[in-house]
């Protein structure tokens, strides 16, 4: 049984291909079209699917939809009527939402062929349904509690469900305007961080803060039965858009969330780009701290009708790994299982799964225990693109490559590391990374000056062998796709000066070797070198879409001042590096 999902007109545009239960395969149409957070139609991404599994459209079984325009539709009316402004703004938005859910007519565009042919049948699923089953049908768990939370999706921002056998029940939903998304989406526009997806580096901002506003933000947002309420007079009134534009190019554009209010009592809004005054800090300061002041009271409510120690967490919150990392200490949960697209693209593996397993009851047997579920590419791919750059490089075995490459870390050069199959989700985890000495002073600003290109307080996040985790981590659980913030052992801090936060913390990625051994046995050989079980690991791109081809690794290397790049089985030491002997022998485009 083969089913298609679609994540489709919503930011991050994605699809997956679920053959028989199983994820053949998932990408964000960004990631082929290089348009971040690409929110138009995933044609590419369908047709990578397809090509994965060798299959064609037709023979396609179930096409599964992570949105549905007619969930809570009592609510969105009762809602519009209230603003009569917005009435005329909704229907049109509505007439636009029901032509692209002709999803037989979209994908026979796409991929050229007749509508006639295709026999799938169509499934839309509410979009918080799709975030927890993308969470709990990929988890090892048979029972758990289920919760999604983001700025918005069919008029709902945060949901709470009892997740047992094939089924979800929903227990509460909190609806539009109220939402935690669009509270953290708000104070990042007002500090100047106005692009979609800006959320993260303003979680990253917040530990150089003080608790100068906290009493401020305090009253933006407050418990209320069960759940909880935005005070709306902070924020513009929610357009037809719930706050979101995608435009005819697939552009996501966000709507301007603060009002004047945020003015009077805080200044001006800081311009995108200038100075990041002791103001900004504290706001975000303020602002992660009343985020987690609501989320754990939630998260506390759901274990008291959910009283089981594990929880599928899910949504685009859900990749606020700081609060992730404190679900431990302030709730009873024990076990937490996020999947590594827990955003809006992880909604194409919700919406196939649900299919397989709510709506055709078919048995669970599925456990992600790895992202690596994109592309990849051939050594003869790679050797040509090389050739074709005029890179002169060299072959090794896969001893000899970790060992070159060990040594080129240890040296304190930065390397450009491409292997496998490309990451499912916005984290590189060790197969489209660049990694680097975690314990090096000044590594941190010659990442930014010579390749990143980013703000100067954003953390770099360090991969640790498993069984080195509690030895230099203050927690043990797990954290295989980096959704996970801990503090760093006292004593390890000075050995991971370069990844440990100004608050003494790290985003970690556990690594375990049957989930990618090459990576593992990378660390493993640093740490015979070092005696550190760890690697700087950050995304293997300069301010776009992390890579995903050949050709892209090899532009991004050229065009930055990365040292070296390990691509598949091969080296490439740029001029004048320190190590360039070890890849002393030449080899041509035809050899």
């Amino acid at each position: 049984m083969l089913i298609l999902g679609l994540n489709m007109f919503h930011a991050d545009a994605s699809a997956a291909i679920v053959l028989d239960g199983e994820i053949q395969f998932a990408v964000a149409e960004e990631r082929l079209n290089r348009h971040k957070h690409f929110g138009g139609f995933p044609a590419l991404a369908v047709k990578a699917c397809l090509d994965a599994v060798g299959a064609k459209i037709s023979d396609v079984d179930h096409v599964a939809v992570g949105q549905d325009s007619d969930a809570n539709l009592a609510k969105k009316v009762r809602y519009a009527l209230a603003n009569p402004a917005k009435i005329l703004n909704f229907i049109r938005l509505r007439q636009r939402k029901e032509a692209m859910r002709d999803v037989r007519s979209l994908l026979a565009n796409a991929l050229q062929v007749d509508a006639s042919l295709l026999r799938f049948q169509e499934h839309h699923l509410e979009h918080h349904i799709a975030h927890i089953a993308s969470a709990y049908y990929c988890s090892p768990w048979e029972k758990c509690a289920g919760f999604s939370y983001d700025g918005s999706g069919d008029f709902v921002s945060t949901m709470m469900a009892r997740c047992e056998g094939n089924d979800i029940e929903v227990l509460d939903r909190v609806y539009l305007p109220h939402s935690l998304g669009s509270l953290y989406t708000m104070i990042c526009e007002f500090i100047g961080y106005t692009k979609y997806g800006d959320e993260g580096k303003v979680m990253g901002l917040a530990p150089y803060g003080k608790s100068t506003y906290c009493d401020q933000i305090g009253k933006i947002v407050a418990p209320r039965d069960g759940g909880f309420q935005l005070n709306l007079s902070y924020f513009k009134p929610l357009g037809s858009n719930q706050g979101m534009q995608v435009l005819p190019d697939g552009t996501v554009r966000l709507a301007r969330h603060f009002s004047d209010r945020m003015q009077e009592l805080f200044g001006e809004p800081r311009r995108p780009y200038s100075e990041i005054t002791q103001r900004d800090m504290d706001l975000a300061f303020a602002l992660q701290h009343r985020f987690e002041e609501i989320v754990f009271p939630l998260l506390n409510q759901l274990y008291r009708r959910v009283p089981l120690e594990d929880l599928a967490l899910a949504g685009g919150c859900a990749l606020n790994s700081v609060a992730n990392g404190k679900i431990f200490d302030r709730t009873p949960f024990r076990r937490n299982y996020i999947q590594p697209a827990a955003g809006d693209e992880g909604l194409a593996i919700g919406a196939a799964l649900h299919t397989h397993h709510s709506v055709l009851k078919q048995p669970r047997r599925h456990e992600l225990k790895n992202s690596y579920l994109g592309p990849e590419f051939s050594d003869s791919r790679i050797r040509t693109a090389l050739g074709s750059a005029g890179l002169l490089f060299r072959k090794l075995e896969r001893s000899e490559l970790l060992g070159t490459v060990a040594d080129q870390i240890a040296a304190g050069n930065v390397v450009g590391w491409f292997q496998g199959r490309m990451e499912w989700g916005p984290r590189a985890l060790g197969n489209r990374s660049i990694v680097a000495h975690p314990g090096l002073p000044d590594m941190k600003d010659v990442l930014n000056a010579r390749i990143k290109h980013r703000e100067w307080f954003r953390p770099f996040a360090p991969s640790i062998l498993a069984e080195h985790q509690h030895e230099y981590f203050e927690h043990d659980h797990p954290s295989p796709f980096m959704l996970h913030v801990y503090k760093i052992r006292p004593e390890k801090r000075e050995s991971l000066c370069a990844v440990n936060h100004v608050d003494n913390t790290g985003r970690l990625q556990t690594v375990a070797r049957d989930e990618n051994p090459l990576y593992y046995d990378l660390i493993s050989a640093f740490h015979r070198k070092t005696g550190i079980p760890v690697l700087l690991n950050t995304s293997f791109n300069e301010n776009e879409p992390i890579v995903c081809t050949p050709e892209e690794a090899i532009d991004c290397f050229q065009r930055t001042r990365m040292d070296v790049l390990a691509i598949g089985p091969f080296v490439v030491v740029k001029p004048g590096r320190e190590a360039e002997s070890l890849v002393a022998s030449r080899e041509s485009r035809n050899t």
